[in-house]
């Protein structure tokens, strides 16, 4: 059976801050480098067939990370880019509470849009590694748009559900069992030593 394994990358200075980050490029800070290899050290005790990652800057290097531990090629799908929140990227929730209170965000990208894109890369990967274990460094909105569509909404990070904010560094497993996606694990953070809740998208 395929499975896929997500990684949510490491913080960076943005997250820290409480910013929506969205398709802005921004790198990891120190601590997303050290949850990163602490990522590493954790997974290297698996075997993995294919690894792949977010064009974005902040996964790239997560996964970069990561591979040292691994020493797999690195894919890069733009399938699972982060969401994009149009005009709200850049600002902290207290910002967007002023700015857009009605909680819509010019040219963002919408949750179906998202959800299509994503799904649509996780059939492919089926469909190229079928049966691999697969391990693929994402985002906050990515992954969360994930379990939220495979739980209808039961695993949801946002929206005021009891679901622990997803970690930067997380793990989160799914698997393909007689064509339905399963969950085994949603926002793994045992492997971090530490994490900040506060980080946004």
């Amino acid at each position: 059976m395929t499975s896929i394994w997500f990684v949510r990358h490491g913080e960076t200075d943005w997250n820290a801050l409480g910013k929506i980050q969205g398709q802005t490029d921004i790198p990891l800070n120190n601590t997303g480098r050290s949850q990163a290899n602490e990522c590493g050290l954790y997974l290297q005790d698996f075997h993995w067939d294919v690894l792949i990652s977010s064009p974005l800057k902040r996964a790239k290097e997560t996964a970069s990370i990561i591979n040292k531990y691994l020493d797999l090629p690195i894919t890069e799908m733009d399938d699972f880019r982060e969401r994009s929140f149009g005009d709200a990227e850049g600002m902290t929730v207290e910002e967007r509470m002023e700015v857009f209170p009605d909680g819509i965000y010019p040219h963002q990208e919408s949750i179906e849009a998202l959800t299509e894109r994503i799904m649509q890369g996780m059939a492919k990967i089926d469909h190229i590694h079928k049966g691999k274990k697969v391990l693929v460094v994402a985002h906050g909105a990515v992954i969360n748009a994930i379990f939220t569509h495979l739980t209808d909404g039961e695993i949801s990070t946002g929206t005021g559900k009891k679901v622990s904010r997803l970690a930067n560094g997380s793990i989160s497993h799914v698997q393909l069992v007689d064509e339905t996606w399963q969950i085994k694990h949603f926002n793994q953070k045992d492997h971090l030593s530490a994490y900040s809740a506060k980080g946004s998208m």
